[in-house]
Parts: structure tokens; sequence; C-alpha cells
């Protein structure tokens, strides 16, 4: 019943707005868009009016400036005028005085003369009458020229009265286009209201025939609603109904939202305690298998022995020459790739090393053998990788290369680039590379700005027993581009030298020292690992290099540091309380790389033509003392940042290299070759 009599009140209140509306006059309904279209129209009508009016204030302005224009011309024509009337003046006044002149000068001329005795007195009188007729001629010399300064004036004032005659001309043409543009512009304005007019009519007439259409609509809804009236009251009881029904519902909602949540509560808290303990699980599993693979690397190489011996042959060259000399006297084993045979004056001798490689072999195979190594420092061990032999032997060949075929230098940095990208999801690497060279037994830099200069070896103040150069120039590299700056640069400074069986003889020891420092994403390991890659200078006879002067001083000092060399690895042979390290600057910086805490390989370089059979047979032999050389465990440079668990890792502290307060003074040196700006520009030192 309720609901009955508001519906009734409603179309009540329904009637009486149709009535109103029956009422109403016609006119604009409030919504309209025709009323919203007739509104714009206003706006635009009004905007039109204000330009109008601007319009009409511009033309007011430049009409008043017309006007001053027009005053200022009247009052040159004035004083022009007088200055006329001043110049007709004073011509007249001139002309006047000058026909006086005239008339005194005639009058003078027509007297008669006078009688002789008194002849003197008419020159005075004479004198007097040319002085006044000079005066006068002056005078009027004085009037001709104001009459013509006059005259100029007067023909410029004519010449502004003209161009104000003109200014007045186009200032008049301009008040005209400016006249038909504002009745132009009046006229459009009249030609808009008149349509606006006829537009807001029709649209008055078509809103007044959709508001009937809407009364007619509203009546036929009106009779709609009054039938659905009839039929609304059992839907509103079944309403009613269901209404009831859901606010019972309603009311136990909270206690089953509250079972609900307890319940999805308890299942993600037991879900991340199986997650938590799976990862658990998985980090001790990565962990546990991450100490494996080191254990059986790090057995892998201890097997193969800490110093390891390979030899390579290198091939018959045109420069060995023909004849006798010139011919093979190395041959090899079939059945075991670590036997070479070498026939020295008619007897064979035979040598076993870990690896022997052919002429045929190429740089891909002998880095192979190399590549645990270098494996092993990423690792954080120390490593060391040298060449040695003869001069002429292919010792350069082997650990640089070339551009087309790199050799183990290059490949092994490439390889650290390569494990590093494979292993940036756990690990974060940093690798920086130092060139130095031993030359007559001094140390130098061959990356700083003077690679002439005297460098010192030292140990680490921390007293961890660890080797460093003071003052040694250190670059970050990141991409193969910024390896091969580095080894163009230091290629450049490397001393080398002509001798009777190297063209471009090496005549200093070449060391590249790469530093691999790693962070463990996940458990905060962080290892460093030093890779030495030591190309040595050749190994031979004075009398045979054809050594003289300066030359002679650097083969003895060559010899020098390799009998050091072979000094201390049959002190590490003999297991002696002593190793002579510091005999030579060479082992003394190679101390790292030959102690027991290292992995060391030695590449020997065999040339095998006959007339170097004697070189051959010594590089070979110490080969074979090296090989029998065993050294203690490798060592790993790890430190734990954070680890929860309990494992245990051999750690020994990194000596961090401080920077100099001052470095030495350059020693002279014969035979360096010049350091290129252009390269050094190229290469910045690490931080």
């Amino acid at each position: 019943m309720v609901e009955n009599e508001r519906l009734r009140q409603e179309m009540r209140r329904c009637e009486a707005e149709l009535q109103e509306l029956r009422t109403k006059p016609a006119g604009p309904c409030p919504g309209c868009e025709h009323s919203q279209e007739s509104a714009q129209l206003r706006d635009k009508l009004s905007q039109l009016q204000l330009e109008m009016a601007e319009s009409k204030g511009m033309l007011s302005e430049l009409n008043l400036e017309v006007q001053q224009k027009t005053d200022r011309l009247a009052e040159v024509e004035l004083r022009l005028k007088d200055c006329l009337a001043e110049k007709a003046q004073e011509e007249e006044r001139l002309s006047r005085r000058l026909r006086d002149s005239h008339e005194t000068i005639a009058s003078l001329r027509a007297q008669s003369p006078p009688v002789k005795y008194v002849i003197k007195t008419v020159e005075v009188e004479s004198s007097k009458t040319k002085q006044a007729l000079s005066e006068s001629q002056a005078r009027n010399q004085h009037l001709q020229e104001q009459v013509a300064m006059q005259r100029q004036v007067l023909k410029e004032m004519e010449q502004q009265l003209q161009s104000s005659h003109q200014l007045t001309a186009r200032l008049r043409a301009q008040i005209a286009m400016y006249e038909s543009e504002l009745e132009r512009a009046h006229g459009q304005m009249l030609e808009e209201m008149q349509s606006l007019e006829e537009d807001k009519n029709r649209a008055i007439e078509e809103a007044f025939a959709r508001a009937q259409v809407e009364m007619k609509a509203v009546h036929e809804n009106l009779a709609g609603v009054r039938t659905n009236l009839l039929t609304l009251q059992p839907a509103l009881r079944t309403l009613t109904n269901d209404y009831n029904g859901l606010k019972r519902q309603v009311r136990g909602f909270p206690l089953l939202l509250q079972e609900a949540l307890r319940s999805v509560k308890a299942e993600i808290g037991q879900a991340i305690e199986e997650v938590n303990s799976n990862n658990q699980e998985l980090l001790r599993k990565y962990r546990r298998e991450l100490q494996l693979r080191k254990k059986c690397h790090n057995e892998l190489v201890r097997l193969k022995g800490n110093i390891r011996v390979i030899a390579r042959v290198r091939p018959v060259t045109k420069e060995d020459g023909e004849g006798p000399e010139a011919t093979n006297a190395v041959t090899f084993d079939a059945d075991d790739d670590s036997i070479i045979h070498l026939l020295h004056k008619g007897k064979p001798v035979s040598f076993e090393l870990d690896k022997v490689f052919s002429p045929q072999a190429s740089q891909q195979d002998v880095f192979q053998e190399v590549q645990a190594l270098v494996t092993s420092c990423i690792d954080g061990f120390n490593v060391c990788i040298f060449a040695y032999g003869q001069t002429g032997a292919g010792k350069t060949y082997t650990m640089e290369g070339t551009a087309e075929n790199p050799g183990i230098n290059q490949r092994a940095l490439q390889l650290l680039f390569s494990e590093v990208q494979e292993k940036a999801s756990d690990w974060e690497y940093t690798i920086t590379v130092s060139a130095a060279e031993i030359y007559n037994e001094v140390l130098r830099d061959l990356l700083g700005k003077e690679p002439q200069e005297k460098l010192e070896i030292r140990l680490c103040p921390d007293g961890s027993g660890q080797l460093y150069v003071p003052g040694l120039t250190e670059f970050q590299v990141q991409s193969v581009d910024d390896i091969n700056k580095v080894f163009e640069f230091g290629h450049t400074n490397r001393t080398t030298e002509f001798t009777n069986l190297n063209e471009h003889s090496s005549r200093s020891h070449a060391l590249l020292i790469v530093t691999v420092r790693g962070v463990d994403c996940s458990t905060g390991l962080r290892t460093t690992g030093k890779l030495n890659l030591v190309d040595l200078a050749g190994s031979e006879r004075v009398g045979k290099s054809g050594a003289e002067g300066s030359r002679l001083r650097e083969a003895q000092h060559i010899n020098k540091s390799l009998s050091a060399l072979g000094d201390v690895i049959a002190a590490l042979r003999s297991r002696q309380g002593h190793v002579p390290f510091r005999n030579s600057k060479l082992t003394y910086l190679l101390q790292d790389s030959l102690s027991g805490d290292s992995k060391t390989l030695m590449v020997v370089q065999v040339s095998p033509v006959e007339k170097n059979t004697s070189e051959t047979l010594y590089s070979l032999k110490f080969a074979e003392r090296v090989r029998s050389v065993e050294l203690g465990p490798g060592l790993r440079r790890a430190e734990l940042g954070s680890w929860s668990s309990q494992e245990h890792l051999e750690w020994e502290p990194a000596c961090q290299t401080p920077q100099p307060s001052a470095r030495a003074h350059s020693a002279p040196s014969s035979g360096t070759s010049s350091r290129p700006g252009s390269i050094r520009r190229k290469l910045q030192p690490s931080a």
C-alpha cells in the first residue's frame, strides 16, 4: 500500500509537470543542443562585436595620429610662409641698396671733370668713391651669398613640404583602406547576425517540435507505468522475501570469511616453509657440487703435475737455408705423443715430456692443452704459462700469434671473458691486465707513461709473503677490443733487435699479468687469481748469435737470467731448503708461479733443423729437469664474505698493490723502440 501511494504521488507530480509544460509558453528548452548552439553563436557574436570595437579603437587612434601629423604639417607650412616673407623682405632691401649704389655710381660718372689746378682734390674724392664702391660690392657679394643660402633653405623646405604632402597622401590612402575594411567587416557582421537569428528561430522551432514529440512519449510512458503498477505488487513480495534471505546469509558471512582466511594463511605458510626448505636444500647441493667440481678439477691438474712441460716443434722455413745444416733432426713417436727423438751428432736422443706438438699442430691445439689452467685462474689460483727456447724457435708466435691466428695470450683472455659471461648470473668478475719486461736485469712497465723507467719488486707489507711491483700500470679490460689495444701498446714498447739467428729477436723477457677477481652473488665468496703469461728471451750461445757491444751485454744478461731459472729448478727438484729466487729479476718476479702454491706450465719451443741441435738438446734437457720438479698442492686465494654453512676453504689474503709515492728514474737502454702517443691516448688505466 505504501508503494502504491508513492506511485500515485509520483503520477500526480508527473501530471503537474505535464500541465506546466502545456501552460508554459514556447521558448528554448533547457539542455537542448540548439540552445547550446544558440549560446555559442551569441558568444561568437559578442566576440565579433569586441573585435569590431577594437577595430574602431584602432581607427580612432589612426585618425588621431593623422590629425596630429596634419597639425604638424600646418605648423611647418606657417613657418615656411614666414621664412618666405622674411626672404622677400630681405631681397627687397638688398635690391633697394643695390639700386642706390648703382645710382651713386652713375651720378659720380656723370659729373664733369674738375679743372687742372684742383686735380689732387678730385683724386682724393675719387679714392673715397672707390672705397665706397668696393664696400658696396662686398655688401652686394655678402647679400648674394645670403640670397643663395636662403634659396637653399627654401629648396629644402619645399622638399620637406613635398615629403609631408606624400606622407599625408599615404595616410589618407591607409585611412580609406581601413574605412573600406571596416565597412566590409560591418557588412559581414550584419550578415552573420542575420544568419544567427535565422538559425536561432529554426532551432527554436525544431526544439518545440521535439518537445511535443517527447511530451507524447511521456504520456505513453505514463500509461505504461500505470499498467506496470498492477504487476509490481507480486514482484515486490518476491523481492522482499529474497532480501530477507540475503540478509540472514550476510549475518553469517564474516564467520565464513574468517575461517576461509585462516585456512588460506595456513596453506600459504606451509607452502613458504616448503619453498624455504627446498631453497636451502638446493643451496647445499649447489655448494657441494661447486666444491666437488673444483676438487675434481684441481685433482686433475695435480695428477698431471703442478709443473707441466709441453714441447712444440716449429716447421722448417726458408730462413733456415738449404743444405745438410737445414735438414730435419727431430722425429716423433707414432704411438706416444709425449715422446720426442733428436738426432744429435749422429746419435738419437729421446726425451719424455707431458705433451709434444708436431709442426702441423695449430694454435688451437696448443691452447686446448693449457685451457684447464686458465679455468683454475678463474677459480682463484695462481697460474703461470711461459715459453722457453732458443731465438727463432717460435716462442713469441706461440704466446702472441698473429691477428689472424692469435696465440695463448689472446685466447686465454677470450676464454676468461667467455667463462665470465657464462657465470654472469652467479658471479661478478673484474679482469685487469699489466704488461712488463725485464731488459738487462731492469724491470720496465710496457704500459706506463715512461716505459724506460726502472721498477722494483717488493714484498707486500701485510706479511702475506706475496710480491708486487710498485708503480706497475694496470688496465681493466672488458672486451676483446680492449685486449687488442693492450697487446698493441705493449708490443710497440717491447725491446727487439736483429741477430744472426732472428731478424726480430726478443731481447727481453715479456710478462703479461692478468688478475681475475670474482664475487659469488649467492654466498659472498671472493676469489683472486693471477695468470702470468711469460715470453722469455731467446737462449743461444753468444758466438752463434753474433752479438757485439750492447747486443753482447743483452745476451749475457739473458743467459744469466735463464741460468738463474735453471738454478731455481734444480733447487726445487732436489728439495733444497733455500731456493735462489733472488739471483735474477726473472726468477724473483716468478716466485709466486714457481713456488708450492701455484700451477705452472712450460712450453718448450724446438727448432727442428740440424744446425740448431745443440740448443735444442739443451732446451729439451732443461725441460726434463723442470718436469721432474714436484710442487705442493695449489692454494686457492678465496675470502669467505658470508656463508651460512660450515664448509672449510683454504684462504690466503691477496696482496693489494699499494700506489708508490714516487717512481724511480728511467734507466737508459739501447735498442728500445719509442712509444706512440696515439695508443697511449686510447688506453686509460683502471681505477
